[in-house]
């Protein structure tokens, strides 16, 4: 119970000043000249100016309500380590039954792994419990947790102290491996720095020693060790092997006793691009689709395209002086001898021999395929003739022999049963031609008859073979047994899908991993895996899915396409995943190598130390014992060895209110009248 007096004034504050001031000055004016009768005057204005005032007794019916205290528990990833859950669950229990013994009222939130890897948002769970509870009453906050906090800056503005019970160990060590300084995109053949750490945190046992062993593989492929100082920056030099997705993974082998080995490994997705694409187009005899070739490769900006043709060839007879021609000397011998190797791309249109390229340059080519280059033959009738380059150090590796027949009749391109199944044809658009065939027709085709060791993608006149493709050595070769795929450009018939099939073919044959035909190649979409097995032969097994903390799974997959196998898996954990099918691996990470809750995970109270300060808290270590809870008043400091303090808030809820007028305004108005009368007869007797 409670009582307090309080007033209700019956006019507006302002014009009862207004009227106390006023009879004030009218009785300090009677004390002035000396009336008997001022200080009745004065009394009659109290008199009024309480009556005015109407003060009451009020009293209140209060019931005590308990203090509340806020706990949140981490139970993130890095808490799982060790003995740290155990840790937690003695703390939480100890906590809970001294806030029992104490009359607390108690909130506790459990708190996880945030989503999208945004680590332990241990604030963000202290502000909701806040916002659903009376502030009065909250007496204090408790933090169990390793500290690892991913949201200190967002504190909440709490009216109490705030406390961390920190788990772990001053043993504990760990290691692991900081990768900076990796492009998401990276020119092939040039050399770029990726910066690696191995860094041991913690209590470090003097066996480990100043050096570690790393891991490298690239896209799945056989690992090589190196040994690399600890606690050093390292700068390494890296050249993209390919195009396209290059995954290259590194590895810190588990040492013994450090807290996780998940914080050991780092992925980097690094796309190759090339910076030019240089590109050699040797023309034979002109014919209407040599333009088509020069349109399509200068339509690139990023295409180096130099084109060998011949403009007047050794055996026109003309008249004309060798001395007054005012055309210039091809570089034959730089292009074809010195620097061969610089291409990424030969093609052969319509080109016979005609004595102007020597054999020697042209077992230039052969080797250069060889050894890793890239040749594509568009044949024309030139090579069903004598003059065929198939009759040139050429021969070992085209994918098809000519029969020296030239089929002059429409048909209509078609793909293989292969081709089906083939990248480079699988899936090309169909809507282009006319009357319901998929695409417009072609004339004329020069008969060949494929290598036993090639792949036919598709098919012309008479079944015959029309795209041929075949490795050779290091390198790729493609026959296109037509010069008439310019009529797709130009749409005849509805035309086709020139541009796509040949930047299909182009990539192919510069071994653009997107394009191979046997592979095994994972993709991620959020938490989502799809993965895609290539095969030209049957269908493939199972995949063999590997997850960041080592278990496996098998992945069935099922043929959304011919020759293309897809399963799809969804990733349960941040990290690095493996994929294998038979020999063929492949590996993705979903986020980062190592979730947020890795990256550091020794105990420590630094991250929540200004928080802690600001409201007069304190940082017990569990493996010292459970602190004792205790009350503390306000303002003073809450933690101290072996405990921490709570302050009493003194929260009621207010049950019944009873107001007494201890003034009735009837009477004191009597009063001022009946001292004012006074007052008036007393002067009046004067």
């Amino acid at each position: 119970m409670a009582r307090e007096i309080i007033l209700d004034p019956m006019l507006p504050w302002p014009l009862i000043a207004a009227l106390g001031f006023a009879a004030l000055a009218v009785c300090l004016l009677a004390a002035f000249r000396g009336l008997p009768g001022w200080w009745l005057r004065a009394l009659a204005a109290v008199a009024l100016v309480v009556a005015l005032l109407d003060p009451s007794l009020q009293t209140e019916d209060r019931e005590p309500l308990s203090d509340i205290l806020l706990i949140a528990v981490d139970e993130s990833a890095s808490q799982q380590l060790t003995d740290r859950p155990d840790q937690t669950e003695a703390a939480l229990a100890d906590l809970l039954q001294q806030a029992q013994g104490d009359g607390l009222d108690t909130r506790v939130a459990r708190v996880g792994d945030g989503e999208g890897d945004s680590g332990t948002l241990v604030m963000g769970a202290l502000s909701e419990m806040l916002a659903d509870v009376p502030r009065d009453r909250v007496a204090g906050a408790v933090v169990i947790s390793d500290g690892r906090v991913h949201d200190a800056e967002l504190a909440p503005d709490l009216p109490a102290p705030l406390h961390l019970l920190e788990t772990g160990h001053d043993t504990d060590w760990d290691r692991r491996l900081i990768v900076s300084n990796a492009p998401s995109f990276a020119i092939l053949d040039e050399e770029f720095t990726i910066t690696l750490r191995i860094e041991d945190q913690g209590d470090v046992p003097d066996a480990m020693g100043d050096e570690a062993e790393i891991v490298l593989a690239i896209d799945g492929g056989e690992p090589r060790t190196y040994t690399i100082p600890v606690n050093e920056d390292l700068e390494l030099p890296v050249t993209l092997p390919h195009g396209g997705l290059n995954v290259i993974e590194f590895t810190v082998p588990e040492a013994a006793g450090e807290l996780t080995p998940r914080n050991n490994a780092a992925v980097i997705q690094i796309n190759g691009v090339r910076d030019r694409l240089r590109v050699l187009l040797v023309s034979g005899e002109p014919h209407p689709g040599q333009r088509t070739w020069r349109n399509l490769l200068k339509a690139d900006s990023a295409v180096d395209l130099v084109h060998f043709t011949i403009l007047r060839p050794p055996g026109k007879q003309d008249g004309v002086p060798v001395t007054e021609l005012s055309l210039i000397a091809f570089p034959t011998r730089e292009l074809f001898s010195e620097k061969i190797d610089e291409f990424d791309l030969i093609i052969f249109d319509r080109y016979q021999r005609r004595g102007i390229l020597p054999s020697i340059y042209l077992d230039n080519v052969r080797r250069y395929v060889e050894e890793g280059g890239a040749m594509l033959v568009a044949a024309g009738p030139d090579f069903a003739t004598a003059d065929s380059i198939f009759r040139s150090p050429l021969a070992p590796i085209l994918p098809a022999a000519p029969t020296a027949i030239v089929l002059d009749e429409g048909f209509e391109p078609v793909i293989s049963e292969t081709g089906e199944k083939h990248p480079v044809t699988e899936g090309l658009p169909r809507d282009y031609g006319e009357d319901g065939a998929p695409w417009g027709r072609w004339f004329r085709q020069v008969q060949v008859e494929a290598a036993p060791d090639s792949e036919t993608l598709m098919e012309g006149a008479e079944d015959e073979p029309l795209l041929v493709l075949n490795r050779v050595g290091a390198g790729r070769v493609a026959l296109l047994g037509s010069d008439h795929v310019w009529l797709w450009d130009r749409g005849f018939e509805g035309g086709g899908p020139q541009a796509e099939l040949l930047r299909r073919l182009a990539h192919w044959l510069m071994q653009e991993p997107e394009l191979e035909e046997e592979a095994l190649t994972a993709q991620a979409l959020g938490q989502e895996i799809t993965v895609t097995r290539r095969t030209l032969g049957d269908a493939p097994g199972a995949v063999t899915v590997t997850a960041p903390d080592g278990t496996e799974s098998v992945l069935e997959l099922t043929e959304e396409a011919p020759g293309r196998h897809v399963g799809r898996v969804e990733g349960e954990a941040q990290g690095l995943y493996r994929m294998v099918e038979g020999e063929r691996t492949a590996v993705i990470g979903l986020g980062p190598a190592a979730p947020r809750e890795f990256v550091e995970t020794i105990a420590t109270d630094a991250v929540l130390a200004n928080a802690i300060d600001a409201r007069e808290g304190g940082a017990i270590a569990l493996e010292d014992g459970e602190p004792d809870l205790r009350s503390v008043r306000e303002g003073r400091n809450a933690a101290g060895r072996g405990w921490i303090g709570w302050t009493p808030r003194n929260a009621y809820l207010t049950a019944d209110i009873r107001i007494l007028s201890l003034v009735p305004a009837w009477l004191f108005l009597l009063l001022a009248a009946g001292l004012a009368t006074w007052a008036w007869l007393r002067e009046g007797r004067r």
